[in-house]
């Protein structure tokens, strides 16, 4: 009961400050809805709805604000624009309209207050600070499920908090593969190196953690988690070291069980559970090919629709896969929407990265971008398996990458390098690095 009461007298005590500077509300609608805090606590906390106070109380302080009243216009936040509307259309269409429309209610407000996060948190430190509280509210998890599986030798399941986007092993068991690169990043623009080792610990304490959940999606998102972190991140020996220290872990600590799971990869004609899966992806597809167009609408996986739509009606499952799962709910037009979102949010990684290079004050946003773009590799191969199209923390990674764009473009303008293809008046790069304050490292 007592930490219902501290997670109230946090956030009540947040308010006034949420109103003088809206940004902070972000930080705490952060906290509260990837850590999910009052879910770890009994009585009255459990139920409350703290991400609607603190959603309210920003938005209001955001209104009386000097803050940006609009979003950085680009072709990635239009087609974030397009998707909301999109899906707003489908679902006067919806097959399951009882439940269809609390489900867009729910990704509304996801939605709502990932486009606030971008009007505002257009600024470095702020930028600096939400990935602070993103990777530490679902790192917590990592860090605790680490030390469980090594304290019980892997005999339980790492599960994640109750009545929240991941309260199962395998929900948990990807946003781990999605949050530890953020921890790198931190890692890599920390100037304490006692903070550099915590966070170095907290990654291999995450990595055994996915290996705890016993979940195979997570397996395989987080294998190529590891291999894009290898290849994308600077300072590659570490992240190799860390990659056999997880390995071993697994081999000396997980028991037999364990790796008869794993097995069923490749023998998965002999498993239900895949099987399951198969029939729910036959089922959207199916589905999607009666209703090119608009689909069934949200919540359309219901065991009254597998009867009509199903190979095997009796056979039901939930989507299993974030492609199959747009494209029953929200039709072909939704599906190719979405995945454009998804690729246009890696394109801006890249572009970011492209146009650091030369810039010792911009490695920061070098490392951001490429951290998020192995982040939202391991949601596209984990959401392969799983339903979480509509997943808060893979929307908060888009808006992370739109942020990351939006200031290097702005501190290119301030201070822009010869060969960027802009056709504007170049400062020579060692003049850039000879000024005061900045240390010539080379560059990348």
């Amino acid at each position: 009961r007592m930490r219902g009461v501290a997670v109230a007298i946090i956030v009540f005590g947040s308010l006034p400050f949420i109103l003088a500077r809206p940004w902070i509300g972000i930080l705490m609608w952060s906290w509260i809805g990837y850590m999910n805090p009052h879910r770890l606590s009994w009585g009255f906390a459990f139920n409350y709805p703290f991400a609607m106070v603190i959603g309210v109380t920003t938005l209001i302080g955001w209104v009386v604000s000097r803050e940006p009243k609009h979003p950085p216009w680009n072709g990635l936040v239009i087609m974030l624009v397009v998707f909301n509307l999109w899906m707003l259309f489908t679902s006067f269409f919806m097959l399951n309209p009882a439940d269809g429309w609390h489900e867009w209610d729910k990704v509304v407000k996801v939605q709502l207050m990932t486009f606030v996060t971008m009007m505002l948190m257009q600024d470095r430190r702020r930028l600096h600070a939400l990935v602070w509280v993103i990777a530490g509210s679902v790192g917590f998890f990592g860090i605790k499920g680490g030390l469980f599986t090594i304290l019980t030798g892997g005999q339980y399941m790492v599960l994640g908090p109750p009545h929240s986007f991941m309260p199962g092993n395998t929900e948990i068991g990807l946003a781990l593969s999605m949050i530890l690169p953020l921890f790198r990043y931190l890692q890599l623009n920390s100037e304490n190196k006692w903070v550099r080792r915590g966070l170095g610990a907290a990654m291999a304490l995450t990595g055994v953690a996915i290996i705890g959940t016993y979940s195979r999606g997570a397996f395989l998102a987080g294998g190529v988690m590891g291999v894009m972190l290898l290849a994308k991140s600077r300072k590659r020996a570490l992240i190799g070291l860390g990659l056999i220290v997880v390995a071993a872990t697994m081999y000396h600590f997980m028991p037999e069980k364990y790796f008869h799971k794993m097995d069923t990869i490749e023998t998965y004609r002999q498993d239900r559970s895949a099987l399951g899966r198969l029939n729910a992806w036959w089922f959207a597809f199916n589905l999607a090919n009666a209703r090119p167009i608009v689909g069934g609408g949200f919540e359309a996986f219901t065991p009254e629709l597998f009867k009509k739509y199903a190979p095997e009606p009796e056979n039901y499952h939930d989507s299993h896969s974030i492609y199959f799962e747009v494209l029953g709910e929200q039709g072909y037009p939704g599906l190719l929407i979405f995945l454009t979102v998804g690729v246009l949010a890696w394109r801006y990684g890249s572009w970011t990265m492209r146009h650091c290079r030369g810039r010792p004050d911009l490695k920061w946003a070098s490392d951001l971008a490429a951290m998020v773009q192995v982040s939202l590799a391991a949601y596209a191969v984990g959401g392969a398996f799983l339903g979480l199209a509509y997943f808060d923390l893979a929307w908060g990674l888009v808006a992370l990458q739109v942020l990351t764009r939006v200031l290097v473009q702005r501190a290119l303008e301030e201070a822009p390098i010869p060969g960027d293809g802009e056709g504007r008046d170049r400062t020579p790069v060692r003049e850039f690095v000879r000024r005061p304050g900045v240390v010539a490292d080379g560059g990348r």
